[in-house]
């Protein structure tokens, strides 16, 4: 079949809650991925950041078709031989105390509102049902009804209520506004230390380390969402790690999977993780053999490839030079590591004309909240990958037709 007829294949038998650049993928190895025309095609989005080591990596194949041939699941109703080394390396990298795994980045984002919680009520003191949970404006945690539930986008709120209840919202960026929120029952804060589906949105230097400073003097827990910045993305292992450390709870996944598989939960404590008991929470694939020896391969090619240390060189020279650009048309490029947002202004129309001329220039990329268009390519990524791309991106940016059929 051709383009035109798988997509209309989808068009038929799938629900549209997506609107996907009109290309179809059949390959992919590295930062590069053909569609089933033969076309090959740079990779800016990494899926979201969950195939941060480039696709395929081949130690990462290698520890899946190890295990595929050995056992793939058990539920927790038995143990088995990958879950224990898995979640002792996963906390040794780190350095907390206990991991509760689970599959997808919504479930672990779930199960961290469990866990403050019932932290919360056995440890605080809350009264029963009262437990609060401060997140910020613009926020995107997941896609669960009681996660739309406290975001601010009416696309992903409406027609989904009645929503739960026990969330405050504050500006993000604002250290003062958290603050003023703090009630009694207010067990913690939910925040993301870029807000990636926002626009790539950078807080203002030293807001995480204050917010932890506030919720380390009113007795919360502060639930630091790493699902998207985690696992090197931003330059650094985590991007607390840049401003205020990796809070009490932290919540991993996409590139824990390697970008084969999901796998994601939230690290923590002793203290918050004692409060979970057998029946309390769980989850039939959560911590599956398949899943952990993934998990653990993909680890050791963050930590051994050292891939935090060229998404901090490479994301740097890539912000500056698509700056130097001079796209009269952008308003701004903002970052962290290759975690890049370029703000095109409202009077040059929105983005999605540009990432729709990019993919015909042979570059994957996305917008996002209209203006915004992302690049995150895998951190794999070659210099000379990079700088062919940079050309490519500057002569769309700068082509006034382009931005006049937009803004029409």
């Amino acid at each position: 079949m051709n383009t035109a007829q798988y997509i209309s294949q989808v068009d038929r038998w799938s629900a549209h809650n997506y609107h996907p650049l009109p290309v179809v993928l059949e390959r992919g190895e590295g930062p590069w991925v053909w569609d089933v025309e033969g076309h090959r095609l740079l990779d800016m989005l990494s899926a979201y950041s969950a195939v941060n080591q480039g696709h395929r990596h081949p130690r990462i194949i290698a520890a899946l078709e190890r295990q595929a041939a050995r056992l793939t699941l058990t539920s927790r109703a038995f143990h088995n031989d990958q879950m224990g080394v898995f979640l002792e390396q996963l906390c040794s990298v780190t350095g907390f105390d206990r991991a509760l795994p689970m599959n997808t980045g919504a479930e672990a984002v779930e199960t961290a509102i469990k866990a403050a919680r019932k932290w919360g009520y056995e440890v605080r003191g809350v009264p029963a049902g009262q437990a609060e949970i401060i997140v910020c404006e613009h926020n995107f945690h997941g896609r669960t009804t009681t996660i739309v539930g406290f975001s601010s986008d009416p696309r992903a709120r409406g027609g989904f209520g009645p929503f739960a209840p026990g969330f405050a919202s504050v500006p993000y960026g604002d250290s003062g506004a958290l603050e003023a929120a703090i009630t009694p029952n207010t067990v913690g804060f939910l925040v993301e230390p870029i807000q990636g589906e926002a626009g790539v949105v950078v807080p203002p230097p030293g807001y995480l380390a204050r917010c932890m400073e506030i919720c380390r003097d009113h007795g919360i827990l502060l639930i630091n969402d790493e699902i998207q910045t985690g696992l090197g993305r931003t330059g650094r292992l985590f991007c607390g790690d840049w401003d205020g450390g990796r809070g009490d709870i932290m919540i991993v996944g996409k590139a824990l999977g390697g970008g084969v598989f999901p796998v994601s939960g939230i690290l923590s404590g002793s203290e918050v993780m004692d409060v979970f008991r057998p029946g309390d929470h769980g989850s039939t694939f959560g911590g599956n053999p398949l899943a952990a020896a993934v998990g653990r391969a993909a680890l050791d090619v963050i930590v051994e490839e050292d891939l935090p240390a060229r998404s901090e060189q490479l994301g740097g020279w890539f912000r500056d030079t698509l700056r130097a650009a001079g796209s009269p048309f952008v308003e701004e490029v903002r970052g962290r590591g290759l975690m890049v947002g370029v703000v095109i202004k409202r009077e040059s129309g929105p983005a999605r004309p540009f990432c729709e001329a990019l993919f015909e220039q042979g570059i994957l990329a996305k917008e996002t909240h209209e203006q915004v268009i992302r690049f995150s390519p895998p951190l794999v990524i070659e210099r000379s990958d990079l700088e062919w791309a940079v050309e490519q991106i500057a002569d769309v940016l700068n082509n006034p037709a382009l931005a006049r059929g937009a803004a029409a």
